[in-house]
């Protein structure tokens, strides 16, 4: 190899996905990203850095399903390419994984770019708008930290007051226990989680068209 193609490949920031696509991290093309590889990566990536309890890593795939079905309580009448977009919000973890929020904090603008670039890249590559309305992100917002709530009692060790401190009180979802309102989540082997995302995926898209 000569030593300009050795420079190369070390300073590469592109990834070659299952499908054969390469994605160039910097400058995502639309015409590099599958929704197959998508739902293979999300399913892969641990919510919680992997602690939480159960057989299983509960999943960005698991999690966004249950971010999407929280945002359609929240607004019924959500438009199917407005559920797309709550259903993608953390498409771009199948590149860059799932950081949590801390240290999100402390990696600072750089990270927050290149999220910003594979998100825009996802949704024009599904015919969404680059960003999502201001009203929308609120929304999905809401209904994320609604989810997180729920993961971290039931599934992340966090006491009912610690996750109402970092995330809320979730008010009329889930049933309510004596230790705080439960959805009994329990987290999905990596196949089905894969499995269900896609097919969300493939029902709303079916509707928007």
């Amino acid at each position: 190899m000569s030593r300009a193609a050795a420079e190369r490949d070390a300073a590469r920031a592109w990834q070659r996905m299952l499908s054969g696509r390469r994605l160039d991290l910097l400058d995502p093309s639309p015409l590099d990203i599958e929704i197959a590889d998508i739902a293979h990566g999300l399913a892969r990536v641990a919510r919680w850095n992997g602690q939480t309890v159960g057989d299983h890593a509960f999943s960005v795939a698991q999690h966004s399903l249950l971010v999407e079905d929280v945002a359609g309580l929240l607004a019924p009448t959500l438009t199917p390419a407005e559920r797309l977009m709550v259903l993608l919000h953390d498409a771009p973890e199948y590149v860059i994984g799932d950081m949590i929020s801390p240290f999100k904090a402390v990696m600072g603008g750089a990270y927050k770019i290149v999220e910003a670039r594979l998100a825009g890249a996802i949704h024009r590559r599904f015919g969404l708008p680059v960003e999502a309305p201001e009203k929308l992100r609120v929304l999905t917002k809401k209904a994320d930290r609604i989810a997180a709530y729920f993961e971290a009692v039931e599934l992340a060790g966090f006491s009912d007051q610690e996750a109402r401190r970092y995330f809320g009180t979730p008010k009329g979802i889930g049933r309510q226990t004596a230790d705080g309102p439960r959805l009994g989540l329990v987290a999905w082997p990596t196949p089905e989680a894969q499995t269900g995302f896609l097919t969300r995926f493939q029902a709303i898209e079916r509707f928007q068209a």
